[in-house]
């Protein structure tokens, strides 16, 4: 009954979608159309069933029912709760419901909440969204359904990839489709705002927490992943520039980019046509690193899919929505007037700049990720990794770190650079200072040792905007972007000081053998098997110190599942405030010459390697107080309007008559 009721709820939400189209194109051509009301009560009630249905689906998968197909192939009646329940997610089926649920829930969200934008341009959205949740019905209920009945209900549950039977499941899809999912809410706002020709600072106003939102639910989410393939996979790298990361990179990129955008539009009333490409640019992305993880081109633990007609449908429905936003822009582009124009040397400028040096990462890493897959379709197998990524990336990065250590300081519409030429030969002096203290001391990679530097350079640059100021009637929203700016500056510290000078060591050793690392001795005390709830190990206990402070004990694994059958490193990680030991037990390897077994042994020293997770969490603080902020600012300006418009209603009936409101 469970997957009937799920299948129920979904094609009714997908009739729903229709509706909702139909009668947001209804109201775009018309105000008094009478189907145009029904626009905002469809995406409600859609939202209601598409967040049904996967509950349905999370609560059978936390009664492990085997009679669906999708449970049975990826649940076990053995596998702990908790993984039983993010479990619904760890597939492609049940992802794309959860991609499904959020996008509908969203549309909801807009439908039931938003009051701000003229009712034509609402419709005209609301039209686009019904238009992009459609397209995903059809993909879910047509190709990928999930709640499919097997003919018999099988006998036990193949079990989960073992590699996603982590708490990281919990936490990074969600998250990431949320911020993706919030890129489709813009999108649709900047083509209704563009179908309706309103692109006006009000449009920007209320599309800026929507892609605020998305930007800080998307870097939780790389950030969550990265540590999460950090700590999981047992390789000690946080970041290979695989094809599905930069799958989650590459909206990333095209979001910080909007986000500064939109934020002109709003409040300068400037870079209107820039602020709807990237609407689009950025959805295009979300859309291209879908295709990617779900049409089976790539293989890897993210890609679900390995059907092709699935890879196909998603190929139909980015040439439809992006082609069709592009063929939109196209014809309405020239409709959009300029808005206020602006100095080069002004905050503006500032912003514009780094939106190209976005831009062009963002190319870097579209080419570098499309071009093996295109040359692999003629047989012609290429690797595109850091090689390329790194040098290429830095060539715009660095120059876009410079600018955002002084952008912030400029004024807006025009400034001159000589009225904060104190701050720039400050930052300046920090970041030659960095580099000559570095290159007396050894021979590092120049890469990571500018990063060093703009990273220090930009940390201070980050409070600069706060010198002189009265603390107390700073903004909340400037704290939000203050720290932001503060949490890139960290994290970009972590990654150069990781890179530069980080320490290894393999090795094979028996019990007893003791290996030094970076000031810190490694001892292997024993090597003994346990067992888990659906997996067992041989588990390795090290002695680990440095210099004469305290040992402490390290208990690396080397699991095997039985469920489905697979064999998994579980490093051991110790924590310092100034970088981190990471160690992971291999296989045996032999025997000494007195006859111990022997374990291969692989050991790190990363110095401030956690610094790149804890800049990521400051960012998503800033973000969420600059969220805060604007909240807190759009509530006073309604609280004023009310208080004025009762103001007039007062004046009106003590004068018998009424005053008109004052002119916008």
């Amino acid at each position: 009954m469970i997957a009937e009721l799920g299948l129920a709820a979904l094609w009714l939400s997908a009739a729903l979608a229709v509706l909702q189209m139909v009668a947001g194109a209804m109201g775009y051509r018309s105000d008094k159309a009478s189907l145009a009301i029904y626009a905002r009560p469809a995406a409600v009630v859609q939202a209601f069933l598409a967040t049904l249905a996967f509950f349905l689906l999370l609560y059978a998968f936390a009664i492990t029912d085997l009679s669906i197909k999708l449970v049975a192939t990826n649940s076990h009646s053995m596998k702990p709760f908790v993984y039983k329940l993010t479990g619904t997610w760890g597939n492609h089926e049940g992802s794309m419901l959860l991609w499904v649920a959020v996008l509908a829930l969203s549309g909801g969200l807009l439908a039931g909440l938003e009051r701000r934008l003229p009712e034509r341009t609402m419709s005209a959205t609301l039209g686009v969204q019904g238009f992009v949740a459609l397209g995903f019905y059809a993909f879910l209920i047509l190709s990928s359904n999930p709640f499919e009945r097997l003919p018999v209900p099988a006998p036990e549950g193949s079990g989960l990839n073992p590699l996603l039977q982590d708490i990281g499941l919990a936490i990074h899809p969600p998250t990431l489709y949320i911020g993706y999912v919030g890129l489709s809410v813009a999108f649709s706002l900047a083509m209704g705002a563009l179908i309706t020709k309103q692109v006006t600072p009000d449009f920007a106003k209320v599309m800026r927490p929507w892609v605020l939102a998305a930007w800080v639910f998307l870097t939780f989410g790389i950030g969550a992943g990265s540590y999460w393939a950090y700590y999981e996979l047992g390789w000690g790298g946080w970041w290979f520039w695989d094809p599905v990361e930069n799958a989650s990179l590459m909206p990333w990129l095209a979001a910080t980019a909007l986000l500064h955008s939109v934020s002109v539009l709003a409040a300068r009333d400037a870079l209107r046509t820039w602020t709807i490409m990237l609407g689009v640019v950025a959805f295009s992305m979300s859309m291209l690193g879908t295709f990617l993880v779900r049409s089976g081109v790539l293989t890897s633990v993210h890609a679900f899919a390995v059907d092709p007609e699935r890879g196909t449908f998603i190929l139909v429905l980015l040439g439809l929505y992006i082609g069709g936003a592009l063929a939109v822009f196209a014809l309405r582009a020239s409709t959009i007037s300029e808005g206020k124009r602006f100095s080069a040397t002004s905050r503006e400028g500032a912003l514009v700049f780094n939106n190209v040096m976005l831009s062009a990462i963002l190319a870097i890493v579209l080419l570098g990720t499309l071009y093996p897959l295109l040359t692999e379709a003629f047989d012609v197998r290429v690797s595109v990794g850091p090689p390329y990524f790194n040098p290429a990336s830095a060539i715009f990065a660095i120059p876009m770190f410079a600018v955002m250590a002084v952008g912030p300081l400029l004024r807006w519409k025009d400034d001159n650079p000589r009225r904060i030429q104190f701050e720039l030969a400050l930052l300046g002096a920090v970041v030659i200072a960095i580099i000559a203290v570095v290159a007396i001391f050894g021979e590092y990679p120049v890469l990571p040792i500018l990063g060093l530097a703009f990273a220090i350079a930009l940390a201070i640059g980050a409070f600069l905007p706060l010198r002189g100021r009265n603390l107390k009637r700073v903004p909340t929203a400037t704290w939000g972007m203050v720290l932001a700016h503060f949490g890139v500056a960290v994290s970009l510290f972590g990654m150069a000081s990781e890179s530069a000078f980080t320490s290894e060591r393999l090795a094979a050793v028996a019990p007893g053998d003791i290996e030094e690392v970076a000031g810190w001795s490694v001892e292997l005390e024993s090597v003994s098997p346990v067992a888990g709830p659906n997996w067992t190990a041989f588990e390795a206990r090290l002695n680990v110190s440095r210099g004469d402070g305290e040992t402490v004990e390290m208990r690396p694994q080397n699991r095997n599942f039985w469920a489905p059958p697979q064999a998994t490193s579980e490093s051991a990680l110790l924590t310092r405030w100034d970088g981190q030991l990471y160690i992971v037990i291999g296989d045996a390897a032999g025997v000494d010459e007195a006859g111990n077994q022997r374990w291969q042994l692989r050991v790190w020293w990363k110095p401030f390697v956690t610094f790149i997770w804890y800049g990521g969490l400051i960012i998503v603080l800033g973000g969420i107080i600059s969220i805060v902020g604007r909240m807190q600012v759009d509530l006073k300006r309604r609280r004023f309007a009310a208080k004025a418009k009762q103001r007039r209603d007062e004046e009106a009936e003590l004068g018998g008559g009424v005053v008109p409101e004052p002119a916008e």
